[in-house]
């Protein structure tokens, strides 16, 4: 949705299109998701151990998220083809909670923003976690993709204020 409440790939006649960005400042827009893989305690210690046999889990993760960052308008059908900056990848083991979070953060310098970038990056490490352990734990959950900042272009700034559904905008 636009600033107006209005939906911005559709046309006045209901169509998907994509959005002609050509009149917007290029300014520097960044955008960090997160995701969360839920796994068995012994799985997750196998990651940290290094002991899996498909080898460094976090390595292949953390370049499936890069990669899905800079292919996301072949996944996403409405999405601008980017010439991103940066994109950032982090994977930490969190063993209290038996689970994996992903922080994936893409930047850039142009007219739309990298928000799409973002969370197609934590989607597919997440999903690449899934795939390397699905052996040894089919019940993991990949769990609370979402956004959690937003910088940039003429919304400015906008971030979660907490881990409930408030939001807030700068």
């Amino acid at each position: 949705m636009s600033d107006t409440g209005e939906l911005t790939h559709l046309d006045a006649k209901g169509r998907a299109h994509m959005v002609d960005v050509s009149a917007k400042q290029a300014t520097t827009r960044e955008a960090t998701a997160e995701a969360y893989v839920q796994m068995l305690p012994a799985t997750l210690q196998m990651i940290v151990d290094g002991g899996h046999p498909k080898g460094d889990v976090f390595a292949v993760a953390r370049i499936a998220g890069i990669q899905a960052a800079k292919r996301c308008a072949d996944i996403i059908p409405l999405c601008h083809p980017l010439m991103l900056s940066s994109v950032r990848v982090e994977l930490q083991a969190e063993v209290e909670h038996s689970r994996v979070r992903v922080e994936a953060s893409c930047k850039l310098n142009g007219r739309t923003g990298v928000e799409m970038e973002a969370l197609t990056a934590a989607s597919a490490a997440a999903l690449t976690l899934y795939d390397m352990c699905k052996a040894v734990d089919r019940g993991m959950e990949i769990q609370a993709v979402r956004l959690l900042e937003k910088k940039g272009g003429k919304s400015g700034h906008w971030q979660v204020a907490s881990r409930s559904d408030e939001v807030s905008n700068d």
